[in-house]
Protein backbone atom coordinates (compact mmCIF):
# COMPACT_ATOMS: atom_id res chain seq x y z
CA UNK A 1 0.00 0.00 0.00
CA UNK A 2 1.21 3.54 -0.46
CA UNK A 3 2.19 4.88 2.90
CA UNK A 4 1.28 8.23 2.14
CA UNK A 5 -2.71 7.20 2.98
CA UNK A 6 -5.12 5.54 4.56
CA UNK A 7 -6.75 2.55 2.89
CA UNK A 8 -9.52 0.17 3.97
CA UNK A 9 -8.59 -3.15 4.17
CA UNK A 10 -11.78 -3.69 2.09
CA UNK A 11 -10.30 -2.91 -1.55
CA UNK A 12 -11.24 0.41 -1.17
CA UNK A 13 -14.79 -0.39 -1.05
CA UNK A 14 -17.44 2.28 0.54
CA UNK A 15 -19.50 1.13 2.45
CA UNK A 16 -23.13 1.36 0.90
CA UNK A 17 -25.52 2.36 3.98
CA UNK A 18 -24.49 4.18 7.41
CA UNK A 19 -23.02 2.20 9.95
CA UNK A 20 -25.23 0.93 12.39
CA UNK A 21 -24.86 0.01 16.17
CA UNK A 22 -24.28 -3.80 15.78
CA UNK A 23 -22.16 -3.63 12.39
CA UNK A 24 -18.36 -4.71 12.69
CA UNK A 25 -16.34 -1.55 12.12
CA UNK A 26 -14.73 -1.56 8.37
CA UNK A 27 -10.73 -2.36 9.35
CA UNK A 28 -8.18 -0.46 7.79
CA UNK A 29 -4.71 0.37 7.86
CA UNK A 30 -2.97 3.65 8.09
CA UNK A 31 -0.12 5.47 9.49
CA UNK A 32 -0.67 7.23 12.79
CA UNK A 33 1.58 9.20 15.58
CA UNK A 34 2.36 5.67 17.07
CA UNK A 35 3.65 3.83 13.56
CA UNK A 36 1.61 2.19 11.37
CA UNK A 37 -1.55 0.31 12.41
CA UNK A 38 -4.78 -1.65 11.98
CA UNK A 39 -8.18 -1.41 13.55
CA UNK A 40 -8.17 -4.76 13.96
CA UNK A 41 -4.99 -4.32 16.41
CA UNK A 42 -7.34 -3.11 19.02
CA UNK A 43 -9.72 -6.46 18.92
CA UNK A 44 -9.66 -8.03 22.54
CA UNK A 45 -10.62 -4.85 23.89
CA UNK A 46 -12.88 -1.69 23.99
CA UNK A 47 -12.05 1.10 21.61
CA UNK A 48 -13.21 4.59 21.42
CA UNK A 49 -12.57 5.78 17.70
CA UNK A 50 -13.39 9.14 16.88
CA UNK A 51 -12.64 11.87 14.32
CA UNK A 52 -12.39 15.87 14.33
CA UNK A 53 -12.62 17.95 11.86
CA UNK A 54 -9.23 19.94 11.75
CA UNK A 55 -5.72 20.08 13.90
CA UNK A 56 -4.91 23.65 14.96
CA UNK A 57 -8.55 24.14 15.99
CA UNK A 58 -9.51 25.80 19.38
CA UNK A 59 -12.92 22.60 19.99
CA UNK A 60 -10.33 19.83 18.84
CA UNK A 61 -7.45 21.27 20.94
CA UNK A 62 -9.49 21.14 23.75
CA UNK A 63 -10.97 17.42 23.08
CA UNK A 64 -7.26 16.45 23.12
CA UNK A 65 -6.20 17.56 26.29
CA UNK A 66 -9.41 16.55 28.17
CA UNK A 67 -9.03 12.85 26.39
CA UNK A 68 -5.21 12.88 27.21
CA UNK A 69 -5.58 13.78 31.00
CA UNK A 70 -8.17 11.10 31.28
CA UNK A 71 -6.51 8.34 29.39
CA UNK A 72 -6.07 6.43 32.34
CA UNK A 73 -9.25 6.87 33.29
CA UNK A 74 -10.35 5.00 29.94
CA UNK A 75 -7.01 2.67 30.41
CA UNK A 76 -8.99 1.60 33.52
CA UNK A 77 -12.00 0.36 31.48
CA UNK A 78 -9.36 -1.40 29.23
CA UNK A 79 -10.51 1.28 26.49
CA UNK A 80 -8.03 2.74 24.23
CA UNK A 81 -8.42 5.38 22.21
CA UNK A 82 -8.01 5.92 19.07
CA UNK A 83 -8.37 9.79 16.68
CA UNK A 84 -8.45 10.43 13.26
CA UNK A 85 -8.53 13.67 10.69
CA UNK A 86 -8.04 13.81 7.23
CA UNK A 87 -4.77 16.09 8.19
CA UNK A 88 -1.44 14.72 7.15
CA UNK A 89 0.51 12.55 9.43
CA UNK A 90 2.92 16.11 9.49
CA UNK A 91 0.17 18.03 10.36
CA UNK A 92 -0.62 15.45 13.39
CA UNK A 93 2.98 15.63 14.72
CA UNK A 94 3.27 19.32 14.18
CA UNK A 95 0.00 19.97 16.38
CA UNK A 96 0.42 17.39 18.98
CA UNK A 97 3.82 18.76 19.98
CA UNK A 98 2.60 22.08 19.82
CA UNK A 99 0.10 21.23 22.89
CA UNK A 100 2.83 19.55 24.54
CA UNK A 101 4.87 22.55 23.91
CA UNK A 102 2.30 25.48 24.83
CA UNK A 103 0.31 23.19 27.31
CA UNK A 104 2.30 20.59 28.91
CA UNK A 105 0.42 18.04 27.58
CA UNK A 106 1.46 14.89 25.77
CA UNK A 107 -0.84 12.84 23.89
CA UNK A 108 -0.81 9.32 24.49
CA UNK A 109 -2.72 8.10 22.52
CA UNK A 110 -2.52 7.07 18.15
CA UNK A 111 -3.71 10.14 15.61
CA UNK A 112 -4.52 8.16 12.58
CA UNK A 113 -3.94 10.35 9.12
CA UNK A 114 -6.53 9.99 6.17
CA UNK A 115 -5.54 12.56 3.58
CA UNK A 116 -7.46 10.38 0.89
CA UNK A 117 -10.14 9.94 3.10
CA UNK A 118 -11.28 7.08 2.34
CA UNK A 119 -11.31 5.99 5.96
CA UNK A 120 -13.49 8.95 7.05
CA UNK A 121 -15.93 8.37 3.77
CA UNK A 122 -16.01 4.23 4.98
CA UNK A 123 -16.79 5.16 8.90
CA UNK A 124 -19.57 7.95 7.66
CA UNK A 125 -17.64 10.80 8.96
CA UNK A 126 -17.79 12.79 6.10
CA UNK A 127 -20.67 12.95 3.57
CA UNK A 128 -20.14 11.19 -0.28
CA UNK A 129 -21.16 15.35 -1.43
CA UNK A 130 -19.26 17.30 1.10
CA UNK A 131 -18.02 20.37 0.01
CA UNK A 132 -15.16 20.30 2.09
CA UNK A 133 -13.02 17.49 4.11
CA UNK A 134 -13.54 18.76 7.52
CA UNK A 135 -15.24 16.02 9.31
CA UNK A 136 -17.93 15.39 11.56
CA UNK A 137 -16.93 15.45 15.36
CA UNK A 138 -17.86 11.27 14.70
CA UNK A 139 -17.76 9.16 17.96
CA UNK A 140 -17.64 5.08 17.83
CA UNK A 141 -17.14 2.98 20.63
CA UNK A 142 -16.38 -0.59 19.69
CA UNK A 143 -16.50 -3.76 21.51
CA UNK A 144 -13.28 -6.14 21.58
CA UNK A 145 -14.49 -8.30 18.95
CA UNK A 146 -14.41 -5.15 17.02
CA UNK A 147 -18.58 -4.76 16.58
CA UNK A 148 -19.67 -1.26 16.92
CA UNK A 149 -21.83 -0.67 20.11
CA UNK A 150 -22.18 2.99 20.01
CA UNK A 151 -22.36 5.85 18.15
CA UNK A 152 -21.85 9.67 18.78
CA UNK A 153 -22.22 12.89 16.18
CA UNK A 154 -21.21 15.85 17.59
CA UNK A 155 -21.22 19.14 15.10
CA UNK A 156 -18.16 21.08 14.14
CA UNK A 157 -19.07 24.20 16.39
CA UNK A 158 -19.89 21.99 19.65
CA UNK A 159 -17.18 19.86 21.64
CA UNK A 160 -17.79 16.42 23.42
CA UNK A 161 -17.94 15.26 27.04
CA UNK A 162 -15.29 13.27 28.29
CA UNK A 163 -17.13 12.41 31.34
CA UNK A 164 -20.20 11.54 29.40
CA UNK A 165 -17.85 9.63 26.62
CA UNK A 166 -16.36 7.48 29.79
CA UNK A 167 -19.43 7.04 31.29
CA UNK A 168 -21.06 5.84 28.01
CA UNK A 169 -17.97 3.26 27.97
CA UNK A 170 -18.78 2.32 31.52
CA UNK A 171 -22.52 1.52 31.40
CA UNK A 172 -21.73 -0.65 27.91
CA UNK A 173 -19.47 -2.85 29.95
CA UNK A 174 -21.90 -2.77 32.87
CA UNK A 175 -24.70 -3.95 30.27
CA UNK A 176 -23.15 -6.40 28.70
CA UNK A 177 -25.09 -9.50 28.02
CA UNK A 178 -28.11 -7.98 29.00
CA UNK A 179 -28.46 -9.59 32.31
CA UNK A 180 -28.93 -5.63 33.49
CA UNK A 181 -29.80 -2.46 31.86
CA UNK A 182 -28.40 1.14 33.54
CA UNK A 183 -31.09 3.76 33.40
CA UNK A 184 -31.12 7.19 32.65
CA UNK A 185 -27.75 9.02 34.49
CA UNK A 186 -26.29 5.70 35.31
CA UNK A 187 -23.25 6.13 36.65
CA UNK A 188 -21.03 2.85 38.96
CA UNK A 189 -22.54 2.56 41.59
CA UNK A 190 -26.05 3.52 41.08
CA UNK A 191 -29.15 1.34 40.64
CA UNK A 192 -29.43 -0.83 37.70
CA UNK A 193 -32.76 -1.94 36.05
CA UNK A 194 -33.67 -5.63 34.82
CA UNK A 195 -34.69 -6.07 31.37
CA UNK A 196 -38.34 -6.51 30.77
CA UNK A 197 -40.22 -9.81 31.24
CA UNK A 198 -41.35 -12.00 28.33
CA UNK A 199 -43.10 -14.46 30.05
CA UNK A 200 -46.15 -14.65 32.08
CA UNK A 201 -44.42 -15.78 34.88
CA UNK A 202 -41.66 -13.84 34.40
CA UNK A 203 -44.30 -10.96 34.43
CA UNK A 204 -45.40 -11.76 38.27
CA UNK A 205 -42.77 -12.54 39.68
CA UNK A 206 -41.14 -8.77 38.48
CA UNK A 207 -45.01 -7.52 39.33
CA UNK A 208 -44.54 -8.52 43.20
CA UNK A 209 -41.57 -6.24 44.19
CA UNK A 210 -42.67 -3.22 42.22
CA UNK A 211 -43.44 -2.04 38.48
CA UNK A 212 -43.00 -4.88 36.49
CA UNK A 213 -41.47 -2.57 33.47
CA UNK A 214 -39.60 -0.28 35.39
CA UNK A 215 -38.30 -1.52 38.70
CA UNK A 216 -34.90 0.11 39.91
CA UNK A 217 -32.75 -2.77 41.81
CA UNK A 218 -29.22 -1.79 43.93
CA UNK A 219 -26.48 -2.71 41.77
CA UNK A 220 -24.77 -5.95 43.64
CA UNK A 221 -22.36 -6.76 40.45
CA UNK A 222 -19.60 -5.42 38.83
CA UNK A 223 -17.52 -2.32 40.60
CA UNK A 224 -15.92 0.77 38.34
CA UNK A 225 -13.41 -0.71 35.67
CA UNK A 226 -14.31 -3.86 36.24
Amino acid sequence: MSTEASKPANHGMIETRPLRIGDVAPDFQARTTKGEMRLSDFRGRWLLFFSHPADFTPVCTSEFIALARSADRFEQLDCALLGLSVDSLYAHLAWLETIQERFGVEIPFPLVEDPSMAVCRAYGMLDLTAQNSATVRATYVIDPDGVIRALVWYPMSVGRSVEELLRLVEALRRSEGNAVMTPEGWTPGCDVVHPVPTTQAALRKAGGSGCWFYNPVPDTGRKRGQ
